[in-house]
């Protein structure tokens, strides 16, 4: 490792202590007689470093979400245990550094205290003070930082000589790559109940029966959960909401840009030294002698450089009127500018809308009805939680405020009306019959309270109920039974290049399709069904009513002298290699732990968790 890379470890190591250290969120050094959380043979495990080491996971979760997380939350996705885990295999390694002997001398740990910054005073010399004051603030004293640093370097000596130099052979990344990269070709056509020589007969009852009794999973009512609720939406009282005209028109112009917007033009600029430069330029271009592409490659630049993109009159300043004055192919100028002498090339136009406020109107409407709709229901909700703590039903809340009650038969997979809500759906799973009613917020501001009256369990529909549908799907399923009957004559006939159209086929040809790719119009089982097929094999797939006959016309791997083809290998390669490296890496510290024997103290653990509570 070199002084640089370990120099700016540190310092990001001292930064993520300092901004999420122990100090400043409410966590104190726990003190008291018990200084460690654990053991890995005689290293201990720093009952201050779980801690902080804990609030630092959740301080990064938090960070990312965007979302407060509790410890509870915290274990519930893991987060204590990932820490114990690390904090563990950290120590472990430590261990093993003492019995080979390997540490960071007195001068490098010198040199690298004093690269670090935040330890530098403003003439960039060492400052003891600041060393002392940054070491404070995370309740750390200047032996047990310094240690931290040894073991630190020792670590990342010790985790480089384990995993440096694995990589996985070429014929690895071949293999995957053609089996990513592998396209096929095929040629298709699909039977329908026309194709048949005689229509499919009408079924019998005895022929729906045995079907429905064949098929009883497809008839099969879900498991229902009965439920009242009541709920109150934006959208119900947006006809009740009541807008002046002038927060609508104040509202038009604050969103003018938005409804208003100016014609802009897709532009290139090629500027000059002066403007006599910039002429001669011009009289070539007209007189067909150059072209612009010339013109930019001749100056050492691409097409790249001179691209403005889409641009308005305002953006391009004193060349704006003579560039929206051209025709789009044309060139313009040239004019001065403030790069000097230009000329530009119009490629395109991108026209300006102006929508009036009387079109503009029912959107303006409906947004600002909606919040203040949002907020009525805001301004509902406490004297509604209130109805709700004093005992009231869902039914005398319709009656006491805006909402509304109804039922659902809800189950899993159910997406009408209010089941469409992510919010309503994981409260109707999880309700229960002894829990009492509680106001709950949905994503367009609407709220809603439910009550469990009662749960059917799956169960098969009465046959009598579903004759129709039994009667389609049998129909179906003959249909296609019948076409496969059909099409196991035709497919030795299809094989090779024979021409689908000589069997009164209507075929067509799809080239280049991938594993992970995309065929429109074809069943869940197409692309793993001619992944499978040799080159002139037909196969059939039913798809829903119809019949997909298909043969594999050709087979292509990768093209290896293709750069991106070349690029994808590698990084195949390289992604196989790290993932090799971190198995041996998690193999080897899986084996110190057990060498070095683990011991964890659960009270101490528990008196952590309790510190923030």
């Amino acid at each position: 490792m070199s002084k640089s890379s370990t120099s700016k470890t540190l310092v990001w190591i001292l930064m993520a202590m300092l901004i999420f250290g122990l100090g400043g969120f409410g966590i104190t050094n726990l003190g008291g007689s018990t200084t460690a959380i654990g053991t890995v043979g005689d290293k201990e495990i720093g009952i201050n470093d779980y801690a902080r080491a804990l609030q630092n996971e959740i301080r990064a979760i938090e960070a990312q979400t965007g979302q407060s997380i509790s410890l509870a939350d915290a274990q519930a996705m893991g987060l204590d245990r990932v820490v114990l885990g690390n904090l563990v295999t950290t120590r472990a390694l430590d261990a093993e550094n003492d019995r080979l002997g390997i540490s960071l001398g007195d001068t490098r740990l010198a040199n690298e205290l004093m690269a670090i910054s935040a330890f530098q005073s403003p003439t960039g010399d060492f400052d003891r003070e600041a060393y002392k004051f940054a070491l404070e603030q995370i309740n750390m004293n200047e032996a047990d930082f310094e240690i931290s640093i040894r073991e630190e370097s020792a670590r990342t000596l010790l985790q480089a000589a384990i995993v440096s130099g694995l990589s996985m052979p070429v014929s690895y990344g071949e293999v995957i790559l053609n089996f990513v990269g592998e396209e096929r070709d095929v040629t298709l056509a699909r039977l329908d109940a026309d194709a048949l020589a005689y229509p499919v007969a009408t079924p019998s009852q005895a022929d729906l029966k045995a079907y429905y009794d064949a098929n009883i999973a497809a008839f099969t009512r879900p498991a229902m959960r009965e439920i009242t609720y009541a709920w109150l939406s934006p959208d119900m009282l947006i006809d009740t909401v009541e807008i002046d005209e002038e927060t609508l028109r104040a509202l038009y112009e604050e969103r003018s840009d938005e409804f208003n917007t100016p014609e802009r033009r897709l532009v290139e600029r090629l500027a000059f030294a002066d403007m006599a430069e910039a002429e001669a330029a011009r009289a070539e271009l007209d007189a067909g002698t150059t072209s612009f592409e010339a013109l930019v490659e001749n100056r050492g630049l691409q097409l790249s450089d001179a691209d403005l993109g889409d641009v308005s009159i305002s953006d391009l300043g004193a060349a704006g009127e003579t560039v929206f004055a051209a025709e789009v192919g044309s060139i313009a100028g040239p004019v001065q500018t403030i790069l000097g002498a230009a000329i530009y090339r119009i490629n395109g136009v991108l026209p300006g809308n102006e929508l009036p406020y009387e079109d503009a109107l029912p959107e303006l409407r409906e947004e600002l009805a909606a919040e203040r709709a949002r907020r009525v229901i805001d301004a509902e909700m406490s004297a509604i939680d209130d109805l709700l703590a004093a005992g009231a039903t869902l039914e005398e809340l319709a009656k006491e405020s805006d909402m509304q009650v109804a039922q659902i038969s809800w189950h899993d997979g159910l997406g009408d009306g209010i089941a469409g809500y992510e919010e309503f759906r994981a409260i109707a799973a999880t309700v229960t019959a002894d829990d009492f009613p509680q106001i709950e917020i949905l994503e367009d501001g609407g709220i809603f309270a439910l009550r469990l009256d009662g749960e059917t369990p799956a169960a098969p529909a009465p046959f009598d109920e579903v004759r129709d549908l039994v009667a389609d799907e049998w129909t179906r399923a003959e249909t296609v039974r019948r076409l496969e009957e059909m099409a196991a004559n035709l497919a030795p006939m299809l094989g090779a290049e024979a021409d689908f159209s000589v069997f009164a086929l209507d075929a067509r040809t799809e080239t280049g399709i991938l594993r992970n790719g995309f065929v429109p119009d074809t069943p869940a089982t197409f692309l793993d069904a001619i992944f499978a097929l040799e080159p002139g094999s037909v196969v059939t797939l039913p798809h829903d009513d119809t019949l997909l006959v298909v043969r594999l016309d050709a087979v292509r791997l990768p093209d290896k002298s293709n750069e991106e083809i070349t690029s994808l290998a590698n990084t195949l390669l390289r992604q196989a290699a790290e993932g090799m490296a971190q198995d041996v890496f998690q193999a080897y510290a899986t084996e110190l732990q057990a060498l070095n024997g683990v011991t964890l103290d659960q009270a101490a653990i528990n008196a952590v968790h309790a510190q923030f509570q």
